[in-house]
């Protein structure tokens, strides 16, 4: 059945997700109303066409990948030359008690007229001992990330909040701190390797959930573009890596000394546990290794010892355990290559470390006052501050085994502020508040029992374990073997004992040494390696509105328009890709379209997209535009009817971390510029 896309009309969504792309996504809208959906496909509507196309890697010499996370950020890299070598970062400067600093808070601080001042410990810590008064002109930015995941509507100009309510450009607050993290890896680099060039020596990774949507991966790209990470002439320099797919891709190289199973359990075979590889010579390489620098990690040549023990087809889940977010994934084993499929859509939601924290600020509101809460922040808010980092170590502190009460600092700030603020003082408010499990100590301390604690983290825990629960129930998702607790929030104990206690008895729960490090390894090895995730599955059915042949009794009367003594059907959705539907890496969706009239330079498609996939109609429910591609057509010459019509074929990718689009016109074999935006709907 032909299909025609007429002027005015709803159009196409493309979905291309290649790793390289010559062209990257357009900083803003990309066109004007008069422009939009030009275009008449040429093709009819049966199964898009799919082939495979073979992905030559650009030369780099190093791979550099940030972890930007919603509490903790960091970076690491790998040379090419030495792949086996990950190293971290530098030692930050500052820190906190008991809290390792092999990353640094994502905390940016920038001065009264908006310019750059400090990242990190630094900029917590100058911000910490700012005038009260002083404080309140500059900008200070902290856990702002999760802002990215929670907007509806994110665009290029969507504003974030500073902790004393003074707003900034999201993308400004977000390409500084990409830029603060590419001066300090480049300087590194040229310490260690003076002849590394100034320029397209490095391939630059950055860390996103997977439950992120393609407006805020796209939003990350532009704020690397931003920061210089990559210039927009070569995208292809920048990857965008999932998070819980980077933990996931690290764990294939663990070795069984670099694990902690929280399931201790027989074999359901009854059969001795296999005994431990013999790596006795690498852990003594490891061991000189570390000795020389202290901030590297080896890691296998293949595969490591736990994946010796697993068959081909044996299924496993990530959880990644986030300061913002919890990020499901599961994978399947593919030998002898060793790459990895993916079974089921990745799943999550907002429900990181940062819910306790929430917690605790909803259980001071119920002691002090909502009110006294909001103006405390709003008029002492590097006192704030001191207090989040104070609660901050204690809840790393907090275990189900704890029997003695937590102390919990309040800034001396805090406590004349409410003196002043309510007339009496906060041992008084903790009184009449009536809340038993947290008492007051005369050293200027809340006392929590470790009841107390653990109500605070009951609400997340509990999200947590709904979520896997309800992904292990899944039929594509039987069968798990393991179960990978990553992320920050899996140092947990807490965490760790309700996952154990949850799911032990279906699957070996096992947590990586350096489990707050394992995404940004991974993000190493998946910069060194982008096809290790071979089959991907797409998140959401994505489409376009499309006129086919009305049919009397299939199509609703209100679809119909007549055009040229023809009736057409309006709004038909076509799907290129349908939601959990497999996807493999390089595998593309074509189609071809003609331009609607002679000399036409540029038209607009609109993409739509939809969770679930039974959708006939661009307006049926759940249906939502949700970016555009453009189509920059250039001069084609000699337009006339003895040349016929110029077909422009579009090909689309969905099976990489990113959508993506390329466009070649077929009478002159030459490119078309072909751009793909999600950010300006």
């Amino acid at each position: 059945m032909a299909m025609l896309l007429e002027p005015g009309m709803q159009s196409l969504r493309m979905g291309a997700n290649g790793e390289r792309c010559p062209t990257p996504s357009p900083p803003g809208s990309p066109g004007t109303p008069h422009d939009s959906c030009s275009i008449a496909p040429l093709t009819p509507s049966q199964s898009p066409r799919s082939e495979v196309h073979s992905q030559q890697g650009p030369s780099f010499s190093v791979v550099v990948a940030i972890d930007f996370g919603t509490t903790s950020s960091g970076y690491a890299f790998s040379f090419t030359s030495d792949p086996e070598a990950i190293h971290m970062m530098r030692k930050w400067e500052g820190g906190d008690p008991g809290v390792a600093n092999q990353k640094t808070p994502t905390s940016l601080l920038l001065t009264p007229e908006g310019t750059f001042h400090s990242f990190g410990y630094t900029a917590r810590d100058y911000y910490h001992d700012l005038d009260p008064e002083e404080a309140r002109d500059w900008f200070y930015f902290e856990k702002f990330k999760m802002k990215i995941h929670s907007t509806s509507d994110l665009t290029m100009k969507t504003e974030l909040e500073a902790v004393n309510g003074k707003k900034m450009p999201a993308l400004e607050v977000f390409a500084h701190s990409l830029r603060f993290f590419k001066q300090h890896a480049v300087q590194e680099l040229k310490d260690q390797c003076p002849s590394l060039p100034e320029s397209g020596a490095i391939r630059w990774v950055l860390t996103v959930p997977a439950i992120w949507k393609q407006p805020a991966k796209q939003f990350m790209r532009e704020a690397a573009y931003k920061a210089g990470l990559v210039s927009l002439e070569t995208p292809e320099q920048l990857l965008i890596a999932l998070e819980p797919e980077a933990a996931s891709i690290y764990c294939r190289k663990l070795r069984l000394h670099q694990l902690i199973e929280l399931s201790c359990r027989a074999p359901a075979s009854g059969a001795e546990p296999p005994h431990p590889i013999d790596s006795s010579f690498r852990q003594a390489r490891e061991q000189l290794r570390r000795s020389r620098h202290s901030r590297t990690f080896l890691v296998e040549s293949g595969v490591g010892e736990l994946w010796s023990e697993m068959q081909a087809g044996d299924r496993y889940i990530v959880a990644d355990c986030g300061g913002g977010t919890v990020d499901l994934t599961v994978h399947q084993i593919e030998k002898p290559q060793g790459t990895l499929k993916e079974l089921y859509k990745a799943s999550g939601g907002p429900y990181g470390a940062v819910g306790v924290d929430l917690a605790f600020e909803k259980l001071l509101c119920h002691i002090f006052g909502d009110d006294f809460i909001a103006t405390f922040k709003a008029k002492r808010p590097a006192a704030w501050v001191d207090l989040t980092i104070a609660f901050e170590a204690r809840k790393r502190a907090a275990a189900p085994s704890r029997s003695s009460p937590l102390n919990i600092s309040l800034p001396f700030s805090f406590i004349d502020f409410y003196r002043k603020h309510r007339g009496h003082n906060v041992e008084t408010a903790l009184r009449k508040s009536n809340v038993n499990l947290v008492k007051w100590s005369s050293q200027g301390m809340l006392r929590m029992s470790p009841e107390a604690m653990s109500e605070l983290f009951q609400p997340t825990i509990t999200h947590i374990i709904q979520h896997i629960d309800t992904l292990l129930k899944k039929p594509e998702v039987q069968g798990i073997k393991f179960l990978f607790l990553v992320g920050g929030f899996a140092e947990s104990a807490m965490l760790q004992r309700a996952v154990q206690a949850a799911f032990g008895h279906c699957c070996r729960v096992i947590v990586p040494q350096d489990v707050g490090l394992t995404i940004l390894k991974g993000a190493v090895l998946f910069g060194l390696d982008p096809g290790v995730v071979r089959v991907r599955r797409s998140p959401l059915t994505y489409g376009v509105g499309v006129l086919n042949k009305f049919v009397e009794g299939k199509h609703p009367r209100e679809k119909l328009l007549v055009k040229e003594g023809k009736n057409w059907c309006t709004d038909i959705f076509e799907k290129f890709v349908s939601v959990d539907q497999s996807v493999a890496l390089g595998e593309v969706v074509q189609r071809s379209y003609c331009p609607a009239r002679p000399g036409q330079h540029r038209t607009i498609i609109n993409i739509y997209c939809c969770d679930r996939d039974d959708v006939m109609y661009i307006t049926d429910p759940g249906v939502r535009k949700c970016g555009t591609i453009s189509l920059e057509l250039g001069n084609a010459g000699d337009v006339g009817p003895a040349r016929g019509r110029r077909e422009i074929r579009a090909s689309m990718q969905f099976g990489d971390t990113e959508i993506k689009v390329t466009a070649l016109d077929m009478r002159t074999a030459r490119s078309v510029r072909a751009t793909i935006d999600f950010l300006s709907n």
